[in-house]
């Protein structure tokens, strides 16, 4: 039998901020595994476990259409002081690869506030195994639904390729795609009103859905033309607030036959992890066409879809040693562009467009460092370093930590995916998306950002970044500026101040018309 790895990491709700000392206990299962043997593990500083080999199939299950369900299943059981604990069922583990099992723990006085506990219908007691009679108490539970190329799923309802634009009557209408903090998930179809929304982090949206979608042991290529595909559907339907402009709350759903599948709660897999951070902000495009490419797409093999990607081709295709993009021409015509989205919501400062490294010095710099020693505060084996805006080693090797616990190359340079996975990180464990002040003396925290990459967001207003075929992942066309952005201008007037930071707690939050919007103190000055 082959084998498959799967670590846990624990987060307090809402946040990045890491759960240490956590109890976590994994129970394989499945028909062709003699006997449950449970493996207990306790969660590092940084709030993860170690990889943990767990029996899996054959990896031949995978490679074509088959009765045999390709991947292993594993049950895991987390507990910490103050915290309710968590049942994840039906993890999913896969030969050769390692599973990551994200899981956000409700601190037992929230869970009091919410009335949790009386609340049966939604937790419900689970026995896990008959040595677990002993778990028997209130309990959140998560079930893992099927991958959809082995599930029973609808087949999806064709719409039109290009949708039209909603009505001006008084809404912000997009000038361009804009890539969400937030996508706010349906857990049913449409019309289902007594179904669940769900507010999750548009990044992990798009690697929820990848490994719903398709199975994470296809060749890299076929993964990243497939995650192309789900990242233009989902930017479409919020470039177009399909569903809004519906009378709807909510931005996607999980019903197959108008969206995509997605399980509330699923673990990843490292690899889709590492893509997805690579080009989430990546999608398909007519050239003729502003909104992002409607890329509807099928297995191929239950339901065909002439004009779409079919999954199982696309993986036929990357057997071949097509590249991406051929194989999205393949399927969807020649008559394509790959485009960046030159905004994402959510971080303080966008990327400066060119990988900071060994000798690179500046603001950019200073702001990198800053957010590396905010987020140490919580995953201390990430070293603190001097904020003194210049690319030493120092700096270099604290990058090189970050990248290592957050699953991404460990090159030691901020490039794209790592200047926006720290600026998550950054947010998430700063709670900045709770109602707070920062004294930004404490911090020493500056916001600037080089007068370079603000002339080159005034020329993005009316058009987006293009990207070429071989060079998806290089943006580097920018030279590094020191000089002096509006915000440095404005600390120089006020020596020490008290910022306050008022984003919005939640994706519903930032809509409501009852909360007001306030700047910064000193914004005027």
């Amino acid at each position: 039998m082959a084998v498959g790895r799967l670590r846990v990491q624990v987060l307090e709700e809402d946040t990045f901020i890491p759960i240490p000392n956590t109890r976590v206990t994994i129970i394989p299962r499945g028909e062709n595994i003699p006997q449950i043997v449970r493996q207990q593990q306790v969660t590092n500083s940084v709030g993860q476990t170690e990889a943990v080999e767990l029996p899996a199939p054959p990896i031949e299950f995978s490679q074509s259409p088959s009765s045999e369900i390709p991947y292993s299943f594993a049950d895991v059981q987390v507990e910490a002081d103050g915290y309710l604990p968590l049942i994840v069922r039906g993890v999913q583990i896969f030969p050769e690869l390692t599973a990551i099992q994200v899981c956000n723990l409700i601190s037992t006085r929230k869970g009091e506030m919410r009335g949790i506990k009386s609340q049966e219908i939604n937790i419900k007691p689970h026995r896990m195994v008959e040595d677990f009679k002993e778990m028997q108490r209130q309990q959140e539970v998560i079930y893992i639904q099927e991958n959809t190329l082995v599930g029973n799923f609808p087949p999806k309802i064709p719409e039109d390729e290009e949708k039209p634009l909603p009505p001006e009557k008084g809404v912000v209408v997009l000038e361009n795609v804009v890539v969400p903090e937030f996508v706010v998930v349906h857990d049913g179809r449409p019309e289902d009103n007594n179904a669940p929304n769900y507010t999750v982090r548009y990044k992990d949206y798009i690697k929820n859905v990848a490994c719903c979608e398709i199975f994470s042991t296809w060749p890299e290529n076929s993964i990243r033309a497939n995650i192309y595909c789900i990242i233009s559907f989902t930017l479409n339907r919020i470039y177009t607030e399909w569903y809004r402009n519906k009378g709807k709350d909510f931005t996607i759903t999980t019903s197959t036959a108008f969206d995509q599948a997605f399980s509330f709660g699923r673990n990843i897999y490292e690899n889709i992890n590492r893509i997805v951070d690579d080009i989430f902000s990546t999608y398909i495009k007519r050239p003729e066409a502003k909104q992002p490419l409607f890329a509807q797409y099928c297995d191929g093999v239950r339901v065909q879809c002439p004009g779409w990607l079919t999954q199982w081709g696309s993986k036929y295709l990357a057997d071949q040693g097509r590249t991406p993009y051929e194989i999205l021409t393949n399927f969807y015509g020649t008559n394509l562009e790959l485009r960046r989205a030159p905004e994402v919501e959510g971080i303080p400062i966008s990327y400066p467009g060119t990988v900071l490294s060994i000798g690179s010095r500046g603001n950019d710099v200073r702001n990198i460092q800053t957010y590396l020693n905010r987020i140490s505060q919580n995953y201390p084996l990430i070293p603190k370093v001097a904020v003194d805006g210049v690319y030493g080693p120092a700096t270099a090797n604290s990058v090189k930590v970050f990248q290592q616990v957050f699953g991404l190359p460990e090159t030691g340079n901020v490039d794209y995916a790592t200047w926006y996975e720290i600026s998550q990180i950054f947010v998430g464990v700063s709670k900045l998306a709770e109602l707070r002040a920062v004294n930004m003396d404490e911090l020493n925290f500056t916001l600037t950002r080089s007068s370079d990459w603000e002339n080159l967001n005034s020329q993005e207003e009316t058009e987006e970044t293009p990207i070429e075929e071989n060079n998806q992942k290089a943006d580097s066309k920018k030279e590094d500026v020191e000089s002096e952005g509006p915000y440095v201008a404005a600390s120089r007037k006020v020596k020490s101040t008290r910022r306050i930071f008022f984003p919005p707690l939640t994706y519903e939050m930032y809509y409501r018309n009852d909360i007001p919007k306030v700047g910064y103190m000193d914004d005027g000055l």
